[in-house]
């Protein structure tokens, strides 16, 4: 299989062959994949890091599965059998889990997987559909209020590399000393940091040493509670 042909399967199967919504799922313009497309390329780097379960095998050959399964995909797929399917909803629409804090704690681990114990609930949010969505958790405290109010529920996209992270877009930050830190990321003047900046002004930015993050996820969404 060429790199046009399997491009073709990914935006089918991630975005039902639009190639519009498949851009914004890779954060890149749709001109870039539609140049993809005709110079029979991709960027193999971005895609494992934003496309949930691809096999890095098949993006490398083109054979074999494009999909592998892991304990998080196969817990999620047991879920959605025992969730009724809703009238208006899509069939292939994933439950998200809630997970607790000490499980997301983990998500920076290449071994990382939810275990259904550390699953609080599911959400079966249609308007994520395209956003990779890896887990939700609820957050604590008022440092990013009004932003975030305590008790809201994020979803979140891991990155696998920090050069994946959005400058003053909301993170969470799995570190070693700080537990999980719910935080926008802005460069910082002081070398082998980011500069870790909350909404509320009460709390004064600080530099967080880069060695002292084990996970790094993008904030790609917002269940805000009244």
């Amino acid at each position: 299989m060429n790199k046009k042909s399997m491009l073709e399967a990914l935006i089918s199967h991630f975005t039902n062959g639009n190639k519009a919504q498949f851009s914004k799922l890779l954060g890149v313009s749709p001109q870039t994949i539609s140049a993809w497309i005709a110079r029979n390329t991709f960027d193999s780097e971005l895609i494992y890091a934003k496309c949930r379960y691809i096999n890095p095998s098949w993006l490398l050959t083109g054979q074999g599965d494009m999909l592998v399964k892991n304990d998080v995909q196969q817990n999620v797929e047991t879920k959605r059998e025992a969730i009724p399917a809703m009238e208006g909803i899509p069939s292939d629409i994933a439950p998200i889990p809630l997970v607790t804090e000490h499980a997301a704690a983990g998500f920076g681990n290449d071994c990382f997987s939810i275990q259904e114990s550390d699953v609080k609930d599911y959400y079966i949010i249609p308007k994520f559909r395209f956003n990779h969505v890896d887990f939700m958790i609820e957050v604590s405290g008022i440092s990013m209020y009004p932003h975030f109010k305590s008790g809201d529920v994020i979803a979140c996209t891991i990155l696998h590399e920090a050069k994946y992270i959005q400058w003053n877009r909301c993170h969470v930050i799995a570190t070693r000393d700080q537990g999980i830190l719910v935080k926008r990321i802005m460069p910082s003047e002081k070398e082998g940091c980011f500069k870790i900046v909350s909404e509320n002004k009460d709390f004064p930015p600080f530099d967080l040493p880069k060695e002292d993050i084990t996970g790094l996820a993008l904030v790609v969404g917002c269940v805000s509670l009244e």
